[in-house]
């Protein structure tokens, strides 16, 4: 088992740009990931396994809804802070960021902001402290890229409702005590209802063979006449603006976290470039690689500076849904070049388990397709720009 060596890179001294809670927060966390997550996750990504003794230990590092009031069990914290502890969680492993992710912004966030009080205090502390695990569905066999297009449906039986349908590709299914699922009702109105494990006709078969996000437990949600009851429909928002609106925040987590993965790729093939010796001298002494290098620190720079404009924004309320789809594309691009990149530096052992970057690369070959796929957020921006939208 290899020490985890890791040093984060801050060209631009961007550590001025924090306050004392932010880099307090993010040392923590960065601690827990080199003690907890770094000895453990190569195996675990080779057995296809999530490490579920993790979990508390996720929560007491605020990862659960770090911006969530603490009345609710959250750490009451700014939007950069939960950016930072998603950077450090990710630069341990993308699927153990998605657990982190979709707890906090697709599970928890919805029902902060669209449930009522007592929804809030029902479900919030517990999942706060990771006595329960959430999931999210939205994307189904048929409509990924169009949500809109679901055909999950639920109707009224007086005092319930009928929920029939399926999703998939979706993080944390297999074990999930709740899942926070959009619905169409009789009018074809989109609603989120909260679906706790054990109701009856409610199922999560999990998802194998995949070659990403290995240490992700990955399923599908399965309704086959599932009675849900009326107080578990969150009351406060409904149409496709609601689950969209949790994308916002999750793919803003995605934005920092896939900085993380950058870091680590390009500290390892730092590191590696000037211990890997050939031809009589460190590899990193020649112009190529020293290209590679170079290349790698400006653009994990420039999506430092990026994401955290976007999180000054989002304290102020202003970031806009463009701005994070901008955020999400550039990083997540940004990070999967580095990658590839370092595993070249690296060259034949840039493919073992050894070494985090083909894991890595890897993963994010799922992180540049979820929750907006690369071309989607393009059209984002597009249709920001222009005022046309070309998604059809």
């Amino acid at each position: 088992m290899k020490p985890d060596l890791f040093q984060a890179p801050d060209y631009y001294n961007l550590d001025d740009l924090l306050n004392d809670e932010h880099k307090l927060v993010r040392d923590a966390a960065r601690e827990w990931v080199k003690r907890e997550v770094s000895p453990i996750i190569e195996d675990y990504a080779q057995k296809a396994e999530f490490p579920k003794q993790i979990i508390n230990g996720l929560a007491e590092i605020g990862a659960f809804g770090p911006y969530i009031p603490e009345e609710y069990g959250g750490a009451g914290l700014d939007q950069i802070s939960y950016g930072l502890i998603m950077q450090e969680i990710e630069r341990g492993d993308s699927g153990v960021r998605s657990t982190a992710s979709v707890q906090s912004s697709l599970v928890m966030y919805p029902i902060w902001k669209y449930g009522n009080e007592e929804q809030r205090m029902k479900w919030l502390p517990k999942l706060a402290s990771g006595e329960f695990i959430g999931c999210f569905g939205l994307t189904e066999p048929d409509h990924g890229s169009n949500p809109g297009g679901m055909t999950t449906n639920f109707k009224d039986k007086g005092d319930h409702y009928l929920l029939n349908g399926a999703k998939m590709w979706i993080s944390n299914a297999p074990f999930a005590d709740i899942a926070v699922v959009w619905a169409k009702d009789e009018s074809g109105r989109i609603h989120g209802l909260v679906v706790e494990r054990g109701m009856e006709g409610f199922t999560t078969p999990e998802t194998h063979n995949k070659w990403s996000l290995r240490a992700s437990a990955t399923g599908e949600l399965i309704f086959d006449n599932v009675k849900v009851p009326k107080e578990n429909l969150l009351p406060n928002k409904s149409g496709l603006g609601a689950p969209l609106g949790c994308l916002d925040s999750a793919r803003y987590g995605i934005a920092w976290g896939a900085i993380g993965a950058a870091m680590d790729c390009y500290d390892t093939a730092l590191r590696y470039s000037q211990e890997r010796i050939q031809f009589d001298k460190p590899i990193g002494a020649t112009q190529l690689q020293q290209k590679k290098l170079a290349e790698m620190i400006t653009e994990i720079t420039k999506a430092q500076l990026l994401t955290w404009r976007l999180g000054v924004l989002r304290n102020e309320g202003r970031a806009t849904t463009a701005q994070i789809s901008m955020a999400k594309r550039n990083n997540v691009d940004m990070a999967i070049n580095i990658a590839r990149e370092a595993r070249q530096i690296l060259g034949g052992m840039g493919i073992t388990g050894e070494y985090s970057i083909m894991r890595h690369m890897m993963n994010l070959e799922s992180v540049i397709t979820y929750e907006g796929t690369h071309d989607i957020h393009l059209l984002i921006t597009g249709a920001d720009i222009t005022g046309f939208p070309a998604f059809k």
